[in-house]
Formats: structure tokens, C-alpha cells, sequence
């Protein structure tokens, strides 16, 4: 009966299909995987920072070891400062990027001058937005997925949502106030200025901070003010913002008076003008909290009253 099996053809084929199989099980067993996973990929390691958001962003991720290369405007957190200087986005040191050695160059919006050159020099480049806070939010998440630091990202995105929520939270069924958002130096409110506009991230953290942007939506992102349009509009809270507005006491009580040139304006009336000078200010980063709690005590200050640090950074 047995030698009957064994000599039976199937048997024989089967049999000699042993090896094989043996041999397909074991490649399954020990060879590698070609599918690479989260951290088999490589990242890079060398990286240039076109903007002042970007590096921020890079080094909130933990990612400060592989920026090698920033550009003339960041000056945060100190640690980039020790890095080198590439210019700016109009001027890009094209030589001194030859020098870093990057292997990933990463810069706001699209830029068509500083791709050709990264792509002629076979650098990889990388454009995030961060017009708005959502922007800002996906900017973290393409960041962090680029370079290794998921997890991060993640972190870094709840934080940065609960701490708008909670601002929100306390300002439910509060009334908004009408504010004019200014950019930079108002030393003679007599001439026209630039402001704040609808479908920007200050505008977005304005609202978050119970404020009202008396600004039209037909308007541009930044548009010039007239003083007629700010008297006719007359609101309740102004805010000036950017690095002129950062002013020792002296300076700020005369800017101040040079406001009273127009006492129907109600925050003239009521003195209700605030400087916020510092570096941040105007920067769509991960210091976003520290934005809308400067907004939120200048508009409110009966629910967020002003620390020491806080009018430090002010002004």
C-alpha cells in the first residue's frame, strides 16, 4: 500500500515540489520588506529655512539639529540665530547654499526664482502657506511628515488648538468690539496706514480674541487706511502692531497724544490704543498663542488682565 503511494505520479510531483515551497516560505519568513516603513524612510538631515515662520515651526518640532542654513529675519528661538545666514527670499545666497550642503530647502508659498535654483543645483524643495491658522495647522502636519517628526506635528497641532479653545471658551456670549488693526508705525495718524484685513491669520486671531475687524471684506489682505475712513468708522479698540510699535513709556504716552488730534474716535476717547511690539507680532508660527493673549488682554482686559511679561512684550 505504501510503495503503491510513493509511486504513485501525484505523489512524485508533490514531492518535488517540496523544495520550492520550502523555499518560498523561508523568503517570506526572512527576507526584508520592499514597503519602507515610517522609520526606515530617510529625512533629511541638512536643512535651509527661508522664513522666520518656517523655522520656528522646525524647531517647536524638535527639528532644530537638521536647519543648518535661516534667513536674515529669524531671530527665534536664539539657538537659530547660531545658525548661518542665507538672505533673504528676494536675495538668496545661491553660493553659500552650495556650501551648507542641504538636502531640502523649504520656503512660504510659491517662489518660482528659488526653486529653479534648487532645482538646477538638484536641492529638493518644499512650499508650505500659512496664510491662516488652518494653513498654519497643515503647514505642522506636511513638516512634520517631511522630516521625521509625525508625532510631533501632532502634539504640537492639539496644543495649539486647545490653547485657541480655551480663549474662546472664556469669551462665549461676550460681546466683540469693534478694532482697527494697524500695522507698524502710526507716528503721524494724520496720513494714511496700512491694516489688517479680512482672510489673514491676525484677522482670525483678532475674532478669537473677541474682537470685531471694522475693515470691509471688499477690501485687500493689508490695505491703506485713511483717517476719514478711521474717524467715520470710529471704533472701539486700536491696536498697533509690528516691530515700531515696541516703545519705551515715554514714547508710547506721546504717540498716544498725537491720537487725540481726532477725539470723536471712541478708543481716543477712552484711550483705548495698545502697542504690540514684540517679535512675534506678525509672525504665523507656533507663538500663534502668544498673539491672540496680546489681542485678548488689549480688547478685553476685564477678562484677561495683563501680566508683567506680557506688557513687557508689548511694548
Amino acid at each position: 500500500m505504501t510503495s503503491r503511494i510513493r509511486n504513485n505520479p501525484k505523489f512524485l510531483c508533490f514531492r518535488s515540489l517540496i523544495p520550492l515551497l520550502l523555499f518560498c516560505l523561508s523568503w517570506n519568513l526572512c527576507a526584508p520588506s520592499f514597503a519602507q516603513s515610517e522609520e526606515e524612510k530617510k529625512y533629511p538631515d541638512r536643512i535651509i529655512s527661508s522664513t522666520p515662520s518656517i523655522t520656528e515651526l522646525l524647531f517647536a518640532l524638535g527639528a532644530g539639529d537638521q536647519v543648518v542654513g535661516v534667513s536674515d529675519y529669524c531671530s527665534y528661538p536664539p539657538e537659530a540665530c547660531t545658525r548661518p545666514s542665507v538672505g533673504g527670499l528676494l536675495n538668496p545666497s545661491v553660493e553659500f547654499w552650495i556650501t551648507l550642503k542641504p538636502d531640502l530647502i523649504i520656503f512660504q508659498g510659491k517662489n518660482s526664482h528659488l526653486t529653479q535654483n534648487a532645482n538646477n543645483l538638484n536641492i529638493k524643495t518644499l512650499s508650505v502657506s500659512v496664510s491662516g491658522l488652518q494653513d498654519i495647522f497643515n503647514a505642522i502636519q506636511i513638516l512634520g511628515k517631511e522630516i521625521g517628526r509625525s508625532n510631533e506635528a501632532e502634539a504640537l497641532t492639539a496644543q495649539l488648538k486647545e490653547g485657541l479653545q480655551s480663549y474662546q471658551d472664556k469669551l462665549s456670549g461676550i460681546r466683540p468690539k469693534n478694532v482697527l488693526l494697524l500695522l507698524g508705525d502710526s507716528n503721524d495718524p494724520s496720513r494714511d496706514m496700512y491694516a489688517v484685513g479680512k482672510g489673514t491669520f491676525l484677522d482670525e486671531l483678532l475674532t478669537l480674541s473677541g474682537g470685531r475687524n471694522i475693515l470691509p471684506d471688499s477690501l485687500s489682505q493689508y490695505p491703506k487706511v485713511s483717517k476719514e475712513f478711521i474717524i467715520k468708522n470710529s471704533p472701539e479698540i486700536i491696536i498697533e502692531a509690528g516691530p515700531k510699535s515696541r516703545m519705551n513709556e515715554q514714547e508710547r504716552l506721546a504717540r498716544i497724544q498725537s491720537w487725540k488730534r481726532f477725539p470723536t474716535i471712541q478708543a481716543v476717547q477712552t484711550e483705548s490704543i495698545h502697542f504690540i511690539g514684540a517679535d512675534y507680532i506678525l509672525i504665523p508660527g507656533p507663538r500663534i498663542l502668544s498673539i491672540i493673549d496680546n489681542f485678548s488682554q488689549a480688547i478685553h482686559p476685564e477678562l484677561f488682565p495683563a501680566t508683567p511679561q506680557s506688557v513687557h512684550e508689548k511694548r
